[in-house]
């Protein structure tokens, strides 16, 4: 297990400020955290940082005059997300309303746990949500056509933990760019360089991964740097972004010392992108931490608020989680929610290259804003559903047509997946109202309709795409059908899903053979279901 370091008091105080973030963008506020398990350390250390600090670069952050008490305390990491989605009777309530999410943090932090480790029971229940692990990998979806931002692929299949119920299969792809066409940048990195940050799987790892971004960054801009810790400090402001060697020198004369307080990092970053604001542009505030969020906004109320009339102006921001011990997962998914950004956890380079790299357009290019999906299904055909995952995302059907309310960001080339567990009209297990079924209008063969609704980057009226689910979607489950199937059963085995049913790591390990279209990132998944599995033996 890597180490973790945490600052004392003013770690007490980031965890103040993140159990207070748990209350989501204009939401109520959810289950309590809950902290991961795993070992604790018993020694405690001081570390010199700030005296012992080798000689910082012209213009590079140093501020502490006296030596920081660092301990290593047991895991302060926190966890939380709403009870899981229930079955829905299609009479009771035909609609079913949720916000679209393209965050993979989730998946990639619990893979982080497995290799480091961690058993099923170990594993925070609350780290699982399952759209994260179902959004993490590609699928070969429908490209948009006619003009259309997203393309749409369907499939009914049957349901492999459960005989009496079937799977349909949404997914949404948006038009690839290539990284030449990426619009002129305008990037603000927000850093923690506080003393929690000095583990080789937090700073040190933070400085690669930025420096495999700057090498492979195509996009034509600026590109400035803002620390906070003991204080905010500006090391670049508005570098261009052709100058790379001048870029990483300063990302790679960054260091971690001890002191924790942001004083107006958050302020300040966005103060730039705001001064060196491009019309039409990438305009992005990306904060990379550990979970410290001491950014000089204190009370949590005023710092979403903050962040949600920034994004308004056009400046979007992305969080990017590093190391362990301190994470505080939903706040720092929820801020990003509020920044119109996305939130992803990088443990190695490999993910950084994915994210950064691989996913560059993606990540950076936001083609759609406000994204939601509202899908209707037709009580002739569908009995009852229940969606697998997206319980931060859910809302109300009269907010699929309130351009006010909030939905979620896709960019180029993303994709979202969405799994539900169906009861079809004519199984078994349905339930009959007596009283409710009326006379239905008859829609043939449709089993659900997939509204999709958007607004443009910098559009301010939404618009409407519709898809229907009809019987030629009912066939035997394709590689997109069983990959999204066995990625949301080992979900529902790890988070110990009430609907998890005859859900097993032999059933995942045995699909995923039959598999014909596999990458390298799938791979990585079943090796992570064998670990599991055989920690369980």
């Amino acid at each position: 297990m890597k180490k973790t370091i945490r600052k004392g008091l003013n770690g007490i105080v980031s965890m103040a400020l993140a159990t207070s973030l748990l209350v989501g963008c204009g939401g109520a506020s959810t289950a309590p955290a809950t902290e991961a398990e795993s070992p604790s350390y018993s020694d405690q250390a001081t570390d010199e940082a700030c005296k012992n600090a080798a000689e910082p670069m012209e213009g590079e952050y140093n501020s502490c005059e006296e030596p920081y008490e660092y301990f290593e305390p047991e895991n302060n990491e926190t966890y939380e997300k709403p009870d899981e989605n229930g079955a829905t009777l299609v009479s009771a309530n035909p609609l079913s309303t949720f916000a679209m999410d393209v965050d993979t943090a989730s998946y990639a932090n619990v893979r982080r746990m497995i290799e480091d480790g961690y058993t099923k029971e170990s594993i925070p229940a609350d780290a699982v949500r399952p759209e994260e692990f179902l959004n993490y990998f590609s699928y070969d979806l429908n490209a948009p056509k006619n003009g259309d931002v997203f393309g749409v692929t369907t499939e009914i299949s049957e349901c492999p933990w459960n005989k009496d119920h079937k799977m349909m299969f949404v997914g949404l792809k948006t038009g690839g760019m290539d990284t030449e066409e990426i619009p002129v940048s305008n990037l603000v990195f927000l850093i923690d360089v506080s003393g929690s940050m000095k583990s080789d799987d937090k700073l040190p790892l933070l400085k690669k991964s930025l420096n495999e971004f700057v090498d492979n960054y195509a996009g034509e801009g600026r590109l400035s740097i803002v620390t906070y810790s003991g204080e905010e400090k500006v090391l670049l402001e508005g570098e261009n972004l052709n100058n790379k060697k001048e870029i990483k020198r300063a990302i790679n004369g960054l260091t971690a010392n001890g002191c924790t307080n942001g004083q107006r990092g958050m302020e300040r970053a966005y103060e730039i992108a705001a001064e060196n604001f491009v019309e039409g542009g990438v305009n992005r505030v990306i904060m990379a931490t550990d979970g410290d969020l001491n950014v000089g906004i204190s009370d949590p109320d005023d710092l979403e608020n903050f962040i949600k009339e920034k994004k308004e102006t056009g400046v979007f921001l992305s969080v990017l989680g590093f190391g362990t011990g301190n994470i505080k997962d939903a706040s720092m998914q929820r801020l990003a929610d509020c920044g119109n950004g996305n939130y992803s956890y990088i443990d190695s380079m490999m993910e950084a290259k994915k994210v950064l790299v691989e996913e560059m357009s993606a990540t950076m290019v936001t083609v759609a804003k406000d994204a939601k999906i509202q899908v209707e299904f037709n009580p002739k055909k569908v009995n009852s559903y229940r969606l697998i995952g997206y319980e931060n995302r859910q809302l109300d059907a009269a907010d699929f047509n309130d351009d006010k309310k909030d939905g979620g960001e896709v960019g180029a080339g993303h994709s979202v997946i969405a799994l539900y567990e169906i009861t079809t009209a004519d199984s078994e297990k349905a339930i009959n109202l007596k009283y409710q079924d009326g006379d239905k209008k008859d829609y043939g063969d449709e089993y659900a309709t997939v509204n999709v609704r958007y607004k443009e980057p910098e559009g301010s009226e939404s618009k409407l795409s519709s898809y229907a689910v009809s019987d030629s979607d009912v066939k035997e489950a394709s590689d997109n059908m069983k990959f999204a199937q066995i990625v949301a059963e080992f979900s529902l085995i790890l988070s110990d899903s009430d609907y998890k049913g005859d859900a097993s790591f032999d059933h995942v390990i045995n699909t995923y053979s039959e598999i014909g279209k596999r990458d390298e990132y799938k791979d990585e998944f079943i090796q992570l279901v064998r670990m599991v599995a055989k920690r369980e033996l």
